[in-house]
C-alpha cells in the first residue's frame, strides 16, 4: 500500500471512529444486553438468574403476547397502505395548486404532524368524548345516541388508525410532493399531445415514476406503525386494556410495570426481529415490483 493510500484510511479511520464509537456504545452494546437478558429471569435493573430458554416458552404460552401481536398487525393493515396512498393523492391534489394558496393548503395538512402526541390526544379525547365531544352530535343523529367510542372494544383500532393517519399524513404528502416535482413536465406535455387522458397519464407516468418514493414511504410507515405505543396507551386509559395491548405496551408493561426485564427483553427482541424482517421484505418486494 503506497504512503498516499496509507494517509487516506487513516484519515477515513479518523473520521468514522466518532460515530463507529457511539454507534457501538448506544446500539451494539445495548442490543447485545437485551439478547443475553431474554435468557435470564432478570429484573429490569440488575443481573438475573439464568433460566435458558423458558421465557421463549413462557412467550409462545402467553395469549397476551399473540393478543398483541394481533392487535399489531391489524392496527398496521388500517394505517399504512391507507396513509400511504391517501399521502399519494392529497400531494397530487396540492401540487396542482399554485402560489400562496399551495403553501397555505400544505401547511394545514403539515401543521397536525408536528404536535406532540400528547396534544393529539387531548384534541380528539375532547373531540370524541362519550358525554359532551363535539363529535357526538352527528354520530347521536346516526345511531340515535352517544357512543362511547375509546371504550367500545371493535371501534378503538380503527378509530385511533383514523387518528394516527391524520396526524401523521403531513409527512407522507411532503415526500410524495418532493418526487413529484422532479417529474418532467414535458412528459406530461408531450403525453397531452399524444392524447393521454389524466387516468392515463397518472398509470403510465405518474405511477411508475413516483414508485420509489411510494417504496420508501410505505417502508417508513411500516416500520413506525409496528412500534406504535403512545397513541394506543393514552385512549386506553381506564378501558380495556388487555383486549387492545400492541406489542410495546407489553414489553412496558412486563419490564417497567411487573419488573419482569427477562421477559419484557424476550418481547422486544421478538418485535426487533420482526420489524427487520417485514421492512427488508416489504422494501424488496416493492422495489422489484417497481422494476418490472
Amino acid at each position: 500500500m503506497s504512503k498516499y493510500r496509507r494517509s487516506e484510511v487513516m484519515t477515513a479511520c479518523v473520521l468514522l471512529a466518532p460515530f463507529v464509537i457511539v454507534y457501538a456504545v448506544l446500539f451494539v452494546y445495548p442490543t447485545l444486553k437485551m439478547v443475553a437478558m431474554t435468557f435470564t429471569k432478570a429484573p429490569l435493573i440488575g443481573e438475573g438468574e439464568w433460566v435458558g430458554l423458558k421465557n421463549y416458552a413462557r412467550l409462545f404460552k402467553d395469549k397476551l403476547f399473540f393478543s398483541a401481536v394481533t392487535n399489531t398487525f391489524y392496527f398496521v393493515a388500517l394505517t399504512v397502505i391507507p396513509s400511504t396512498l391517501l399521502g399519494l393523492f392529497v400531494a397530487m391534489g396540492v401540487n396542482r395548486l399554485k402560489g400562496w394558496l399551495q403553501s397555505v393548503v400544505l401547511a394545514c395538512f403539515f401543521i397536525p404532524y408536528i404536535l406532540p402526541v400528547s396534544v393529539v390526544y387531548r384534541t380528539w379525547n375532547w373531540m370524541l368524548d362519550s358525554q359532551f365531544g363535539i363529535a357526538q352530535y352527528p354520530i347521536a343523529m346516526i345511531v340515535g345516541g352517544n357512543v362511547p367510542i375509546f371504550r367500545t372494544v371493535s371501534l378503538f383500532m380503527p378509530t385511533v388508525a383514523w387518528i394516527t393517519v391524520w396526524w401523521l399524513i403531513g409527512f407522507n404528502i411532503l415526500l410524495f410532493i418532493a418526487g413529484l416535482r422532479n417529474i418532467s413536465s414535458e412528459i406530461y406535455e408531450a403525453a397531452r399531445l399524444d392524447g393521454a387522458t389524466r387516468w392515463q397519464m397518472f398509470r403510465r407516468i405518474t405511477w411508475p415514476l413516483i414508485w420509489p418514493i411510494t417504496v420508501l414511504v410505505a417502508t417508513i410507515q411500516l416500520i413506525m406503525q409496528l412500534k406504535i405505543f403512545d397513541q394506543v396507551y393514552l385512549f386506553a386509559q381506564g378501558g380495556q386494556a388487555d383486549r387492545t395491548m400492541v406489542l410495546v405496551q407489553l414489553i412496558y408493561r412486563s419490564a417497567f410495570q411487573k419488573n419482569q426485564g427477562g421477559y419484557g427483553a424476550t418481547v422486544a427482541l421478538i418485535l426487533f426481529l420482526l420489524i427487520v424482517v417485514l421492512s427488508v421484505l416489504q422494501y424488496q418486494l416493492l422495489r422489484a415490483r417497481g422494476e418490472k
